[in-house]
């Protein structure tokens, strides 16, 4: 018998625990032994995110490390704990190789402010990829930071750098500020650094 009313909760509910269990599935499936071993000690995966980063077809791999204690030894501003990114490029052989790491391109784990962890997960679409952040708290922020890959140099460049920002009271009113390579230049992924002023 079909019910003549869907409960929209309810399905919503059923498909938000399904997208989480998903996510969760895919961070904690194991990894290769040629990525596993460029996890230093005392470090886990926080976020994994496969998807075409030099543009030759084959899967890539964004890691995205972080400390299990991090939320207590991490003081921020001072000595934020590091989060290091490793990009890895894969192989027609399902092999993977670590072609870059950045320590400072993924914010600390108390650098939203009151909303508490600001990083919010890795994008990957034909070539580019966006690290994203949401934190603040009467004043609500994003930043997006996308890098780009230069076949000539087989490496990533930071490509734009911006987000929004709005007051919870007045959320229709929305500021956005982007930054692109016409104002900071040529910067590769691995000098790239979150922490420096805008």
């Amino acid at each position: 018998m079909i019910p003549k009313r869907l409960n929209t909760p309810l399905i919503c509910c059923v498909l938000l625990f399904q997208v989480l269990y998903t996510q969760a599935q895919s961070n904690s499936s194991p990894l290769p032994p040629d990525v596993k071993k460029y996890i230093p000690k005392g470090y886990a995966v926080l976020e994994s995110s496969k998807g075409d980063l030099n543009r030759d077809a084959f899967p890539d791999l964004v890691l995205v490390l972080h400390k299990p204690d991090e939320k207590e030894t991490s003081e921020v501003i001072e000595h934020p704990t590091k989060r290091p990114l490793l990009i890895f490029t894969g192989t027609s052989a399902q092999n993977f190789r670590l072609m870059a790491r950045n320590d400072n391109a993924v914010y600390c784990v108390d650098c939203g402010g009151q909303m508490g962890d600001p990083f919010t997960g890795i994008t990957i679409k034909n070539g580019y990829f966006s690290v994203e952040h949401y934190g603040g708290s009467g004043w609500r922020w994003t930043r997006i930071i996308t890098f780009r890959y230069s076949p000539k140099e087989q490496n990533w460049f930071l490509y734009k750098d911006g987000g929004e920002s709005y007051h919870a009271s007045d959320p229709e009113k929305v500021s956005e500020k982007v930054k692109t390579s016409k104002v900071f230049g040529k910067v590769p992924f691995s000098k790239f650094d979150i922490y420096k002023e805008e």
